[in-house]
């Protein structure tokens, strides 16, 4: 008998995720999404797809490190990880073997701004999901045991990570431009911080923010928009509260001149974050600014980095530079691997990169060619029901509005290249930069910041 049920769960897991994966969302312009405030405050969006029996919902939750206090770092992501591993009416045990045993998936993690809770089921089955849903989000009771368990997890995680200069230089990148800002620290926390947390710290936690009017829940998949409110009235009933107010942050500041951070490690290659502050994702500019991105680092072989540092120059496997945005800030960077020896001219060819695309027009093919893809490639981010239910919910919580997947399109095809050179101009800031470097000091031996600075 347990042999045909551990049969039958992975049957019916083969057969979720086998739908999953063949789901591919329609244009986007067709996409008709039907979005309400509840009664409780929970902002509810639902996008009907009737192909197949799959139900995929996303729940955000206003939840994320932003509202965690600095010396309890990681207090927000332990709060959402442990969401799955006991309530007051299921163990952690009770609560997986339930969802596997209908091939379905449930999880929740954390995040700087918001935490995500996942699911995925059968249509069959989406009662059961929306049971389990629910209670993981209304009821969790942090067991001890559970805590303890997942607190050496992640510190075994960050003593792993610590062996990594990619993780190293951007851990210290982040630290080093954000400050005490919450974006300066590590979502997980640090070794020190989460031992701090108790679990009386995780259930006032959870009570002042896992509120329905912190809430935004998409709801994607074969069912209706009244099956959900049905859904929603018989499992969510409980679930009360406005929600907090926004996070008090403190102004970030950009970093005046040039700043350095070398970290010595007994490596044969140099890992080097090269950035400064960024935008928000609210900035009107940030669809310029993509097409501008492109061109300079985030296009891949089709950039002027990879192609100025790798193809012709050879210092490079892999070069990009990225605009990172959130809801209260964001950063520019940079980011590559060279041998010691060779860092010095590759940070060179990237300043100098920096400094032509904010005094050159680019080309009109860098221009069509950005837009080709960004627009080309959209649709990729929704090809399937659990995309899109995610993305409904990012898009809402960063106050997108509602047509934002049709006028995605029309805001990349507006970039002109007096657009790439303005914002290129007004974003990228080669003179008031940071600069983190991981590896030999000694082989990498900086020097060339006096031609950064301008002076050589």
């Amino acid at each position: 008998m347990k042999s045909e049920r551990v049969i039958i769960k992975v049957f019916r897991r083969i057969v979720i995720i086998g739908i999953v994966l063949c789901v591919f969302v329609s244009p986007v312009s067709a996409l008709d999404v039907r979005r309400e405030v509840l009664p409780n405050g929970l902002i509810l969006l639902v996008y009907e797809r009737h192909n197949l029996p799959v139900v995929q919902v996303s729940v955000g939750i206003d939840a994320g490190s932003i509202h965690e206090p600095r010396e309890k770092a990681g207090l927000a992501n332990l709060v959402a990880t442990l969401l799955t591993h006991g309530t007051s009416k299921r163990t952690a045990e009770e609560i997986s073997e339930e969802i596997e045993f209908v091939g379905g998936r449930l999880s929740a993690s954390g995040g700087r701004d918001y935490v995500s809770v996942n699911l995925s089921v059968l249509k069959k089955d989406v009662k059961l999901g929306f049971d389990l849903l629910s209670d993981v989000i209304l009821n969790p009771v942090f067991p001890e045991d559970e805590i303890t368990k997942e607190k050496e997890l992640i510190k075994g995680s960050l003593k792993s990570q610590n062996e990594d200069p990619v993780f190293i230089a951007s851990r210290e990148f982040k630290k080093a431009l954000f400050g005490t800002h919450p974006y300066g620290r590590l979502v997980t926390g640090t070794a020190e911080t989460i031992e701090r947390i108790s679990r009386d710290d995780l259930i006032d936690f959870h009570r002042r923010f896992y509120l329905p009017g912190n809430a935004i829940m998409a709801v994607v998949g074969d069912i209706t928009y009244d099956e959900v409110r049905d859904l929603i009235d018989r499992y969510f009933k409980e679930w009360k509260g406005r929600g907090q107010t926004a996070p008090l942050l403190q102004d970030l500041k950009s970093l005046k001149g040039i700043r350095v951070i070398e970290i010595d490690k007994d490596l044969t290659q140099a890992t080097v974050i090269i950035g400064h502050l960024g935008v928000k994702r609210s900035n009107p500019d940030y669809y310029a600014i993509s097409v501008m991105n492109y061109i300079l680092g985030g296009g891949g072989f089709a950039s002027r980095l990879m192609q100025n540092i790798r193809e012709e120059r050879g210092l490079v496997y892999d070069i990009y530079s990225l605009f990172s945005a959130d809801k209260y800030g964001g950063y520019f960077r940079v980011v590559f691997q060279t041998k010691n020896e060779s860092a010095n001219l590759a940070i060179r060819e990237v300043f100098k990169e920096i400094k032509r695309i904010r005094t050159e027009f680019v080309t009109d093919k860098e221009l069509s060619d950005a837009k080709a893809f960004l627009i080309g490639s959209f649709p990729m981010r929704i090809e399937t029901s659990a995309r899109i239910a995610s993305f409904l919910v990012a898009v809402e919580y960063y106050g997108l509005g509602i047509e934002y997947m049709k006028d995605y399109k029309k805001f990349i095809e507006g970039v002109t290249r007096e657009d790439v050179m303005r914002v290129a101009k007004r974003y990228l800031d080669p003179e008031n930069i940071l600069l983190v470097v991981v590896g030999n000091q000694k082989k990498i031996d900086l020097k060339e910041f006096s031609v950064a600075r301008g002076k050589h």
